[in-house]
């Protein structure tokens, strides 16, 4: 069954719905969008009208342009919930299908835009026909993770337009495009690194949660759950979850950092690093990796640019790295493998 809160059923009832949601002259009921749940429990994030459209007419600004959008996630997820909005507000309904090898492109047809997540790009980077078809969109955005260079430098190379978002269902999705807020969004630090976020793409509140809604919607801020700083020119780094800073023998070590440090090893596909209790260490920085590479070549890749006491103590070798429906990672299920 077909709903709106939270979002939930079929995609092309999903699609119909929103499109009902969106026509509507009145304010309508706002969305509820269910979050992944990949680091804790899933919350319900409530959406206005008003927050979801300053989300696509922002984005719109940013890309430059407005056209149909192909579906290649979950439309329950707020990432999917944009893909669709995106697309009906730009006059066109959103593309369904499983693959990017499509025909080629007439000159009068508009521009496609899509979104993924990492995993799904670093997937279709593996297939000649899908590259040829993701080459004739006007924009990849990927979010929902880290775009590790490697993995942008390969898109590149490969003649894709990619920009990397952050943001979260409480902000009506990505709301920073390659390190810049979109127009009429505020970023800010706290002075433990906490990234907050303002201006109208901000949620209402967590449903039937007032505790946990006056814990994270402060004063006119979402105060997020991730750690970050400004670079040079001012551009967003986001550093990881601030509960991502596992403390191992003493020392604070940041695991998405050392993550990314693994993943540019030339025999690493994939990795993720989790802290697990130890009776020796307090927590025990383990990688899970697919690709070929031993607990020493590990410690000593990443010793070369990071602290010896960053490195992995242990190194799990896996096949593919576990899935959320919406392709993140799930890391709870990494802790339990360890």
């Amino acid at each position: 069954m077909t709903s709106l809160r939270p979002v939930s059923g079929p995609a092309p009832e999903i699609v119909a719905a929103l499109d009902a949601w969106l026509a509507r002259p009145e304010e309508p009921e706002p969305l509820v969008v269910e979050t992944s749940g990949s680091t804790g429990r899933p919350k319900r994030v409530v959406l206005s009208r008003h927050a979801v459209l300053a989300s696509v007419h922002a984005s719109a600004r940013r890309l430059g342009a407005q056209g149909r959008w192909l579906l290649a996630l979950p439309a329950s997820y707020v990432a999917g919930v944009q893909v669709v909005c995106r697309s009906l507000v730009a006059g066109h309904a959103p593309l369904l299908t499983p693959t990017f090898a499509a025909p080629a492109r007439t000159a009068g047809d508009p521009p496609l835009f899509t979104s993924l997540v990492p995993t799904q790009l670093y997937r279709l980077l593996d297939s000649p026909e899908e590259t040829a078809g993701l080459r004739r969109l006007h924009t990849v955005l990927v979010g929902g993770g880290p775009v590790d260079q490697d993995l942008r430098g390969r898109a590149e190379v490969a003649g894709l337009h990619v920009v990397a978002t952050y943001g979260a269902s409480e902000t009506a999705g990505g709301c920073v495009y390659d390190g810049v807020p979109l127009d009429g969004v505020a970023v800010a630090l706290a002075a433990d690194g906490r990234v907050r976020i303002g201006g109208p793409t901000l949620f209402d509140g967590y449903q039937d949660d007032p505790g946990l809604t006056a814990e994270c919607l402060v004063d006119g801020w979402f105060l997020t759950a991730d750690a970050g700083r400004l670079d040079e020119d001012g551009r967003l780094q986001v550093l990881g979850r601030l509960d991502d800073v596992v403390v191992s023998g003493g020392v604070n070590v940041p695991t998405p950092a050392v993550a990314a440090r693994l993943r540019a090893h030339p025999d690493v596909r994939a990795v993720e690093v989790v802290g697990v209790p130890d009776p020796e260490w307090g927590q025990r920085v383990v990688a899970f990796v697919v690709g070929d590479l031993t607990t020493e070549q590990a410690r000593d890749w990443v010793g070369q640019v990071h602290p010896r006491t960053w490195a992995p103590r242990t190194v799990v070798h896996l096949h593919a790295l576990p899935l959320l429906d919406n392709g993140k990672v799930d890391r709870l299920r990494l802790q339990e493998l360890a």
